[in-house]
């Protein structure tokens, strides 16, 4: 009887663990995902592409985009992925929870 425990303690403790690799592996896909976003944005159109956005303005303003890339649109990109990111991690964090829950009580998943 004890070997049964101890294996399927064994068992639990391994798809834990498979678990959080794969929370964590999503975690790390999700930043540089977003890292990239935000690179692309602050250096690709504030810097890189500045001049021929430039050619273009900024409805209602007259500002060049280029321009507000430069000065407004990475600080504003940088709020918006940090509040893509609180809502995807959050959502990571639940679904790692759920399965945890899953594995502890033997429901599967």
């Amino acid at each position: 009887m004890t070997d049964r425990r101890e294996a399927e303690a064994a068992l639990r403790e391994e798809r834990v663990r498979a678990a959080n690799e794969r929370y964590w592996r999503r975690s790390r896909r999700l930043v540089a995902v977003l890292l990239t976003v935000w690179f692309a944005v602050s250096f690709g159109c504030g810097i890189l592409l500045r001049e021929p956005l430039d050619a273009y303005t900024l409805p209602g303003t007259g500002f060049p985009l280029g321009f507000w890339f430069a000065q407004q649109g990475a600080i504003v990109t940088f709020v918006v992925l940090v509040a893509i990111y609180v809502l995807a991690a959050a959502r990571l964090a639940a679904d790692l929870a759920e399965e945890r829950r899953r594995i502890a009580f033997g429901l599967g998943g």
